[in-house]
């Protein structure tokens, strides 16, 4: 059987759920906070990637909870509390708006 290198953060089932299937694997634990907040920035991206390319309502909805957890463990990770996250949230919309009214922009004089 071929090994097959993957180098990034994973769940804390997959070792289990390899194993399980008889097959071995290596992890090891990330001790370094810089680290694992990188390693959580990439698994974000990935996370958003494959979101944006699901195309069914339950491929969308599983995406979207896997991206979710990855938010969820970066805010944690960075000491946010839920109350922050929703202030800011409001804070955001309140200043910028929502997508309701599905703008595109076409173009706009720059005035840098």
């Amino acid at each position: 059987m071929a090994r097959t290198a993957y180098n990034k953060l994973v769940r804390d089932g997959i070792k289990s759920k390899i194993e399980s299937k008889g097959e071995s694997c290596e992890v090891r634990t990330i001790t370094d906070a810089a680290e694992f907040e990188r390693e959580l920035r990439k698994k974000l991206l990935e996370e958003a990637q494959e979101l944006s390319q699901s195309e069914s309502r339950e491929s969308f909805l599983q995406e979207y909870a896997d991206l979710m957890v990855v938010l969820d463990a970066l805010t944690a990770h960075k000491e946010f509390s839920e109350a922050d996250i929703k202030t800011a949230f409001e804070e955001n919309i309140a200043k910028k708006g929502f997508f309701k009214q599905k703008h595109f922009l076409l173009w706009a004089d720059d005035s840098k």
